[in-house]
């Protein structure tokens, strides 16, 4: 059963859609359900700090995969990349009151498609990256490959829901 919370954000997510001039985009998919996150952030740099100032997602899931992505982007907005990084999906867990045992993943692949667009952003600007975020981007795109390969009629319909929205 789903707390309120999830119910909430899935009725009503928060910062769905495309941000058309992001600075970078993160995707992360399951490999056993098939979901895909796309997370967009905009990031400004103020006094020496690179802070997201916008987000936004598109996915395609389940109630809890949409109520996921809808609060890591509130919980992501407005920190410093360095803050963000530490959203762990506990923290996602948490704020959402909970998940059922089945739906855990959800908060997995939320926090990593934010963290792929983090990584993605530091690499463009030519920051230094953790040692420890390369090993997550690794494993992320080696878990979106096997969704690619397992669930291709999946993969179509994600590249044309994904590529239609404007």
């Amino acid at each position: 059963m789903y707390s309120e919370k999830v119910v909430e954000h899935f009725m009503n997510p928060r910062n769905a859609g495309k941000l058309k001039d992001a600075s970078a985009i993160g995707e992360a998919g399951n490999p056993v359900c098939g979901d895909l996150m796309r997370i967009y952030i905009k990031v400004v740099k103020r006094n020496g700090k690179h802070i997201i100032e916008d987000i936004k997602f598109e996915t395609l899931g389940c109630a809890a995969a949409i109520a996921t992505s809808s609060i890591t982007t509130e919980l992501a907005k407005g920190k410093t990349i360095e803050e963000a990084l530490a959203i762990t999906n506990r923290h996602i867990v948490n704020e959402l009151q909970g998940l059922p045992a089945t739906k855990l993943h959800c908060s997995v692949l939320a926090s990593d498609a934010l963290r792929e667009a983090i990584y993605n952003y530091m690499k463009k600007e030519g920051l230094k990256i953790p040692e420890w975020l390369e090993k997550e981007h690794e494993r992320i795109a080696r878990e979106r490959n096997i969704v690619e390969h397992r669930h291709e009629d999946f993969t179509e319909l994600q590249k044309k829901v994904f590529n239609s929205k404007s």
